[in-house]
């Protein structure tokens, strides 16, 4: 028998289900009654947790709490600030196992998937270390005479971050350390699937010195969320997750005067050119298409071949790789891919991947009646892979959001780059070839926020920023990087003139 089959889950089905709380003030506060909500292991269907949902009152009394902290925080000299994300970085990296753990306890994703989240969330603290360095503004000596001119960026006060399932640690990673950093207060609505790794990451702030109020952790649904939308003093939101949500956000957000950046759903295409390593974009769809099981707003979901011989000879490649993919318990080793986060989402992939062959594409590889051994009542599917898919299809419109890959045939690179363009989303994409002509035509014309050549999910490391194109995206600024430290701070331009013993008189011209 191998490890695989005799794993042992991190969290047996029998244990009871734990109460989970907020994390308001620097301590964790449990709310007795109310409505609560569910939380499952996805690998076993077993309830791991019981989530109390917040109200408008209990929002409230998190963002006073921020409130409250923030003049004493803003007034932390940047280097202070800097010295707890030093300390928070150690932190991570010693408990990164731990953390881990409870991401594949509640969302599903392997061990080392989970691992590697976790250090894409470190890579945006140890940027934000560096923060009375990206802090610093500009002065100009003289802009007229005996005039002297500086800006400067202040924190905004509180601010708040909506996040999504599939990433548990990284996207409030993407957020609250540069907000933090710049000096704001900040408050937490992480997603009901899987909220106990946001928890964690409070502790450990509390543990680097962070004064309390300064972050706290609310739990809920849409109530928590318009509360959060409509208070008056959240002064920005930050979010990731679906197209409609975020258009939501970014609209009630902005209708209440506040800063947004919302992003939005994807539909991420690989174009496949003829000259290209045939091997290498296999191995790279492997990952991109079916890594965490399709649950990345950076998956790649299309391949497009340039041309049937590319198309034939990729099909080829990736059929047996998608029939072989080591699918079970993310907590069980070697495996490549865990359990979607529900039930509910399962049988919606499911039901595209029913929808895909009444609309005539053809299924090359059907996961929905795979067996997975130690799936128990998991929320377990099969690497799905289509091809002949057209652009009329709705498997090709629509986010799908599973392990299901779907390859569209064009004749030319300039059809290729047509239909990526014409798509809705405009998160991420990539180019495959070993032309630098076209790899360059492409670079520049593709309506894509995120670009990657010969790299297939191109998420942009941490001293850049995240962020899509067209309705991929609502708001002006991206997430983490420089963009981030722009969205979490505001200009201030300050004009100086120090009295002298010389009087110029009055003046009713714009000095010059």
């Amino acid at each position: 028998m191998d490890a695989a089959a005799r794993y042992i889950p991190i969290i047996p089905e029998t244990a009871a289900p734990t109460r989970i709380a907020h994390y308001i003030n620097g301590a964790r506060v449990e709310v007795a009654d109310g409505p609560t909500s569910p939380v499952y292991n996805p690998a076993t269907g077993a309830q791991t947790g019981i989530l109390p949902l917040a109200d408008r009152a209990q929002v409230d009394v998190a963002v006073a709490a921020a409130k409250a902290a923030f003049p004493a925080w803003a007034q932390t000299p940047p280097q202070r600030r800097a010295r707890v994300m030093f300390k928070l970085r150690d932190l991570l990296e010693a408990n990164a196992d731990k953390l881990a753990s409870m991401i594949t306890a509640e969302h599903g994703k392997t061990h080392s998937d989970a691992l590697g989240e976790v250090a894409r969330g470190l890579e945006v603290i140890e940027f934000a270390c560096g923060i009375p360095h990206l802090l610093k503004g500009e002065t100009t000596e003289n802009v007229a005479t005996q005039v002297d001119a500086y800006s400067l960026r202040q924190p905004l006060g509180v601010v708040a971050g909506i996040t999504p399932f599939n990433f548990p640690a990284m996207v409030p990673m993407w957020m609250f350390p540069i907000a933090i950093a710049c000096g704001n207060c900040f408050v937490l609505k992480p997603s009901e699937r899987d909220p106990s790794p946001s928890l964690f990451l409070a502790d450990l702030l509390a543990q680097a010195g962070l004064p309390p109020g300064v972050f706290n952790v609310v739990h809920g649904d849409k109530r928590a969320v318009d509360a959060l939308l409509e208070h008056p003093d959240v002064k920005a939101i930050s979010f990731v997750g679906s197209t409609p949500i975020a258009k939501y956000i970014y609209e009630t957000g902005a209708r209440h005067g506040k800063r947004v950046q919302a992003l939005g759903g994807a539909k991420n295409h690989m174009v496949v050119m003829p000259d290209a390593d045939l091997d290498q974009v296999a191995d790279a769809l492997m990952g991109a298409g079916y890594g965490s099981a399709g649950e990345r707003c950076m998956a790649i979901s299309v391949a497009v071949a340039v041309g049937d011989e590319t198309a034939d000879a990729l099909i080829a490649r990736l059929s047996p790789r998608v029939h072989a993919l080591k699918i079970g318990p993310g907590d069980a080793p070697g495996m490549d891919m865990g359990p979607l986060i529900t039930a509910m989402h399962r049988d919606r992939v499911r039901g595209y991947v029913d929808l895909g062959v009444t609309e005539g594409a053809q299924l090359v590889v059907d996961g929905r009646g795979r067996e997975i051994p130690n799936s128990g009542d998991g929320y377990f599917l099969g690497g799905c892979l289509f091809d002949h898919v057209t652009a009329a299809m709705r498997i090709y419109q629509e986010e799908i959001f599973g392990p299901v890959l779907v390859v569209v045939r064009v004749d030319s690179y300039e059809e290729a780059l047509k239909l990526v363009n014409d798509h809705e989303y405009g998160n991420g994409t990539a180019i495959f070839t070993r032309d630098g002509d076209a790899a360059r035509d492409y670079v520049n014309r593709v309506q894509v926020g995120m670009v990657g050549v010969n790299v297939p999910i191109p998420v942009p490391s941490a001293f850049h920023s995240f962020g899509g194109w067209k309705a991929s995206l609502f708001g002006d600024q991206h997430v983490y990087g420089p963009e981030g430290v722009r969205f979490y701070t505001r200009m201030k331009a300050v004009t100086t003139r120090w009295p002298t013993s010389i009087r110029a008189g009055a003046q009713f011209v714009m000095p010059h």
